[in-house]
């Protein structure tokens, strides 16, 4: 078992029962409390045979849920044969030993041998333990469920002994690298967890460095989003990369970065990163800052939501209170009204629209609106762009070649008979410094780019009248 990747873990349909008790400053959907969770059980492989709702004005302190719904959690774990009670809350160590033992009670049961009760962040622990491909990405999930699993160890341990017994494959929450520490001490966790800490905060520092160091030659764009909005897949369309997307939670975990040629000169690198979800656990967020760091770095975003999701709006507060929780808040942003190939998405998009007078239409499967979108970034760009111009011998081809591929040529002038070139062109600042410290270079005169309309295939894109339409001039906005 020990040989297996966690991606290759085969699980039994666990037969779920979803609790949700309902505060009064729940960030949960009104009109489906349980929904996400449903997504999140399924994607965690379970199959949802019953959900019981509660409204509270405060939480019980010993079983959260009232006395009165720990009994009908039972009857319905009788029969239905439950193997696991999932809330759509976060609860105590103590909590959680308190309705397992109220619920093997009337079951009859021994303790530990009746449905595992998990919470909302165990099972998003428990998904990305299951997604996560990279050596980053498993650091940052192991220790994410170690910091969290700590104080539940000896509960955790019952439950792989229960598990183990039983002859089936791991279940949920039984899943991932936390689970061979469960079987230590706390000396060793604690230990194990500082070890994690050490490699990610050096993974985190050498990341940074590189991401800032491309930052400074490169005009960034990162992709972010809920979960499963179609970040993926919108990467996949702009740049042919063939990441992993599935109509599944948190398909991605980590990051993805490419380049996009938007024409000669104009080129920028394109980010993909995890997908956000409404009261992500405090210990991924921070485990998985090193993934994050694009977005905190990048100079633009394009917040990809998917316009027709019943939860739109409340997914469009989750992602923005997650930028804002890792110190990314007042960025440049683009919304992106993904899937309005669909029926949902077509209908709601009006109100979007209304709601956000720059945010573009796009459909990330068909491609539909990446012209515009593209558009958009391209005047981004420009803005951070001057014209330049200088001279150079006419010999050195190795300058010239690289000025035809890093910089937009708008005129070429031959001086005299001397064997000079003087050349008009637009670049990035960047590549301005970069030239400026060669000795081969004469920096003759620099001005403001004018922002110019986008050529491809070496054309113009005008409207029918010849002129090009900015319709998304104001695309761009802060957070």
């Amino acid at each position: 078992m020990s040989d297996l990747k966690r991606t290759e873990l085969t699980v039994k349909q666990e037969k779920a029962i979803l609790v949700g008790v309902i505060l009064p400053n729940s960030t949960a959907d009104p009109r489906d409390p349980l929904g996400e969770l449903g997504s999140l059980a399924k994607t965690a492989g379970a199959r949802v045979v019953a959900t019981i709702i509660q409204n509270r004005k405060k939480v019980d302190s010993a079983t959260f849920i009232g006395s009165g719904k720990v009994i009908e959690i039972a009857e319905l774990a009788r029969k239905h044969k439950a193997d696991v009670i999932l809330f759509d809350n976060d609860l105590s160590p103590g909590q959680i030993g308190a309705l397992e033992k109220t619920i093997n009670k009337e079951l009859g049961t021994e303790y530990g041998e009746g449905p595992m009760v998990l919470d909302r962040s165990e099972l998003i622990l428990d998904i990305f333990a299951t997604r996560a491909q990279t050596y980053e990405a498993k650091l940052q999930v192991e220790l994410a469920q170690l910091q969290y699993t700590y104080p539940r160890l000896a509960r955790m341990w019952g439950h792989l002994e229960r598990i183990a017994g039983s002859g089936s494959g791991l279940g949920i929450g039984a899943r991932g690298p936390g689970e061979t520490q469960l079987e230590t001490d706390r000396r060793l966790v604690r230990k194990r967890v500082s070890q994690l800490k050490d490699e990610i905060e050096k993974i985190h520092e050498r990341k940074t460095r590189l991401v800032e160091a491309r930052n400074r030659e490169h005009f960034t764009v990162c992709i972010v989003g809920y979960t499963n909005a179609g970040k993926s897949t919108l990467f996949n369309t702009i740049t042919a990369a063939g990441t992993y997307a599935d109509n599944k939670l948190f398909a991605t975990l980590d990051t993805k970065t490419r380049s996009w040629r938007l024409e000669r000169g104009t080129e920028v690198m394109l980010s993909d990163t995890v997908g956000f979800v409404r009261d992500l656990p405090h210990n991924l967020v921070a485990s998985f800052k090193a993934t994050l760091e694009e977005a905190v770095h990048a100079d633009l975003l394009l917040h990809v939501l998917d316009v027709g999701h019943p939860h739109a709006e409340q997914q469009f507060r989750s992602v923005h209170n997650v930028l804002e929780e890792i110190g990314v808040k007042g960025k440049p942003e683009i919304l992106l009204l993904n899937k309005i190939d669909t029926p949902e998405g077509e209908q709601a998009y009006p109100f979007w629209r209304t709601l956000n007078p720059g945010a573009l239409p796009i459909s990330a499967r068909t491609g539909e609106g990446i012209d515009k979108l593209q558009e958009a970034i391209y005047r981004a760009v420009r803005g951070q762009q001057v014209e330049v111009t200088l001279q150079a011998d006419l010999s050195n081809g190795r300058l010239i070649a690289f000025l035809e591929s890093h910089t937009r040529i708008h005129e070429r002038t031959f001086v005299g008979d001397n064997g000079k070139i003087r050349i008009r062109a637009v670049m990035g600042k960047q590549t301005l410094a970069d030239l400026s410290r060669n000795d081969q270079v004469e920096i003759l005169s620099t001005a403001p780019a004018a922002v110019e309309p986008l050529r491809r295939n070496g054309h113009d894109e005008t409207s029918g009248d010849g002129d090009w339409k900015h319709e998304n001039e104001e695309s761009v906005k802060p957070l």
